[in-house]
């Protein structure tokens, strides 16, 4: 049996997960929030050399914290995570969050990414826009998933082109597991190969970014192309791609981490290079558990892994050929000239 898309072909495929976006166009950038309707087992793992995170020790499967109340991806550096605060008083205002004596404390993990040279204005002061957006985002949470130039993906951008927000599921027809993922592409490698050809082409499901794709030329790289990082004088941090895998499977915190560490193959099917020096690659896993994970529970990890890393790197694909054209970061569509309709 074939291995299909769900529906939305989206991480809201998964039963209980709602997503909220917000964005600030003169910014250039967002916030994006992964609501969950009760408390996950989550877990996280973190590839590149310049990460910004919140909460995500807490995440360790030797730590006492057992599930999280939303995740939150964000613009905008280390301001960022400031995001993360107002999803946590969003919770705490509806009483949800870990049960500490006769109150709530919200489990909010978060992760950014880099945008403050984009172009938009950040001459915020001493109030960044990041905590305001994310309450907007979580008002505005539905199953509707926007890709492209919003929320996280906002300001995002790659070697190539502009980058952004996608999203892609995958039902398991042997498990009866849906997997999702929902991914801010904003890395300093490329999403293509020389030709404009996706990298992720061989996993793309029924023309969802553009194709049916195939190289044109080698799909190994100009020897200028390993020098691009150099040439385009990164910053250590100053990238990073985020994003979350979810599966509404049972799983155990360590069996959350293994999904998650598996996910991560999905950013090396989908960028070239990856998990550098100056990214901060981070991948949460989230389990909501309404699903058994049947027996025996190792092969049925791997199966749903190996989904989960595919879903990662259509999400790549699809985030970016969504993207439009912000200021000097052209878009997929139109520096490549492939623009379809889907």
């Amino acid at each position: 049996m074939t291995i299909r898309p769900g529906p939305r072909n989206s991480i809201t495929d998964i039963a209980g997960l709602e997503v909220g976006q917000a964005e600030d166009p003169a910014v250039r950038s967002g916030v994006t929030v992964l609501l969950p309707e009760t408390r996950c087992t989550a877990a996280v793992d973190v590839r590149g050399g310049g990460p910004g995170t919140r909460d995500t020790d807490a995440l360790d499967p030797t730590c006492m914290v057992e599930a999280v109340d939303a995740l939150v991806l964000s613009g905008g550096s280390v301001h960022g995570l400031e995001a993360a605060s107002g999803v946590v008083s969003w919770l705490a205002a509806r009483g949800r969050g870990f049960p500490v004596g006769g109150t709530r404390v919200p489990i909010v993990p978060a992760a950014i990414l880099f945008d403050l040279t984009n172009g938009g204005d950040k001459d915020w002061g001493d109030t960044p826009p990041y905590r305001a957006l994310a309450l907007a985002a979580c008002n505005a949470a539905g199953a509707e998933v926007r890709q492209g130039n919003a929320g996280a993906g906002t300001g995002a951008k790659t070697a190539t082109c502009k980058g952004g927000l996608g999203t892609a599921s995958a039902i398991d027809p042997e498990t009866g597991i849906t997997v999702g993922a929902l991914v801010a592409a904003n890395p300093v490698g490329a999403v293509t190969m020389p030709d404009g050809t996706f990298w992720a082409w061989p996993w793309e499901q029924d023309g969802e970014f553009g194709g049916p794709h195939r190289p044109t030329g080698p799909a190994v790289p100009e020897p200028e192309f390993y020098r691009h990082p150099a040439a385009a004088q990164p910053e250590p941090g100053g990238n990073t791609t985020i994003g979350v895998v979810a599966v509404d499977a049972a799983l155990t915190k360590a069996e959350a981490r293994r999904l998650a560490i598996m996910a991560q193959d999905g950013l090396a099917r989908a960028i070239r290079p990856v998990h550098t020096p100056m990214d901060g690659d981070t991948i949460f896993a989230l389990a909501t558990g309404a699903v058994p994970l049947p027996e025996p529970r190792s092969m049925a990890l791997a199966r749903i892994g190996a989904i989960a890393a595919d879903c990662v790197a259509r999400a790549i694909a699809r985030g970016v050929w969504h993207a439009e054209t912000l200021g000097p970061h052209r878009a997929w569509r139109e520096r490549y000239g492939k623009a379809q309709k889907r």
